[in-house]
């Protein structure tokens, strides 16, 4: 049990060493990442929101088909 629970927790620290490199380098490309359409942004004199509704919707899809792909090849 503790064996599997070590591999998943490499596997994740692996996934997100990943994850981190691809920012690092490719940062300049994801500059639309939070400033699309339906981000909601509201900047008043001592007072700054945001919420990146859109951003986070994209996020879900592509996270949500990711694990199904990999639900669907694993069983």
């Amino acid at each position: 049990m503790m064996k599997e629970l070590g591999k998943y927790i490499m596997l994740g620290g692996a996934l997100l060493f990943l994850i981190g490199v691809f920012v690092w380098i490719g940062g300049n490309y994801l500059k639309w990442m939070g400033n699309l359409p339906g981000d909601i942004r509201i900047k008043r004199p001592g007072f700054s929101f945001y919420m990146p509704i859109t951003t986070m919707l994209l996020l879900s899809l592509l996270l949500s088909l990711v694990f199904w792909m990999i639900k669907k090849f694993n069983s």
